[in-house]
C-alpha cells in the first residue's frame, strides 16, 4: 500500500484531492490530510510516507517552505496549485509531478501511476542485505527507519550510546546506536574512522594538514585524525 499525505489550505480542495484518489486505485492510502502545512510536518517526520500532495500559496507557510523544511526528503512530493508560474519552482524542488487546479481527473491518474512506478522500482532494486557502496543502510531514528545511501553521508560522530550522522544536504539524524554499530553498516570501500569519535566519507575529504592531524571535509569541517590511524589513513589517498 502506497502511503500518502495531502497537504492544502482549502478544505474543498482537500477533500476533493482525497475522494479522486480514493476512487483511483486501492494500491494508494490516504494516512493524513492537514489544512496547515506546519502540523503537517512533524507528522510526516515521525511517520513512514511515500508521497505527498501539497499546495503551493497557502497563508501559513507555502508549499516549497514547506518542502524546504525537510532537509533531505526520504518522500516523493507532487506540487498542486492553480498558478502556472511555479512549474519551475516545482522542477528545482525535485518534485515527483505538477498538477494544475482544479485537478483534471486523467492529469491525477497518470500522477498516480507515475508514483506506483517509481515506488516499484525502487522497491525491486532495494536488497534485501543492504551492504556495499550502492545500497541504502538503514538507519532507526524516531520511531521509523531512513534508508540513506552511503555517498550522502559526510562524516559520523560517536557521543557514548549516541551517533550523529551528518549528511551532504545539511540534514543531522541522531541514532541511538554507538559509533562501532554504525561502522559496521558503512561499505569499508569509502568510509574510515579515522578516531574513536569519528567515521569520515573519505570521498569529502578536500585536504589534511598534517602539523595538526586534521582533515577538512566538503562542508569545511574539521575532524582530527588520531596519531595511531594517520598511516593507515594517509595509504587511503
Amino acid at each position: 500500500m502506497i502511503k500518502l499525505v495531502l497537504v492544502d489550505d482549502e478544505v474543498n480542495a482537500l477533500k476533493s484531492l482525497e475522494w479522486e484518489i480514493q476512487n483511483f486505485s486501492k494500491d494508494f492510502e490516504i494516512i493524513a490530510t492537514f489544512t496547515n502545512p506546519e502540523d503537517a510536518i512533524p507528522y510526516i517526520r515521525k511517520n513512514e510516507v511515500d508521497c505527498v500532495f501539497v499546495d503551493i500559496e497557502m497563508p501559513q507557510m507555502d508549499g516549497l517552505q514547506f518542502l524546504r523544511s525537510f532537509g533531505c526528503r526520504d518522500f516523493l512530493t507532487v506540487i498542486v496549485t492553480a498558478y502556472t508560474q511555479y512549474a519551475i519552482q516545482a522542477i528545482k524542488e525535485e518534485a515527483m509531478d505538477y498538477l494544475l487546479k482544479p485537478i483534471d481527473t486523467e492529469d491525477l491518474t497518470m500522477t498516480l501511476d507515475k508514483i506506483k512506478n517509481k515506488i516499484n522500482q525502487e522497491n525491486q532494486i532495494r536488497p534485501v542485505q543492504v551492504s556495499g557502496f550502492n545500497s541504502k543502510i538503514p538507519i532507526s531514528t524516531n520511531g521509523k527507519i531512513l534508508y540513506v545511501e552511503p555517498k550522502n553521508i559526510i562524516y559520523c560522530e560517536g557521543d557514548g550510546n549516541y551517533t550523529k550522522i551528518f549528511l551532504k544536504c545539511g540534514e543531522l539524524i541522531y541514532v541511538t546506536k554507538k559509533i562501532k554499530e554504525i561502522q559496521e553498516i558503512l561499505p569499508e570501500e569509502i568510509f574510515f574512522r579515522v578516531h574513536n569519535s569519528y567515521i569520515i566519507n573519505v570521498e569529502t575529504v578536500k585536504e589534511f594538514i598534517k602539523t595538526d592531524n586534521y582533515v577538512v571535509l566538503e562542508n569545511n569541517k574539521k575532524i582530527p585524525v588520531s596519531r595511531n590511524k594517520r598511516n593507515t589513513f594517509l595509504d587511503i589517498f
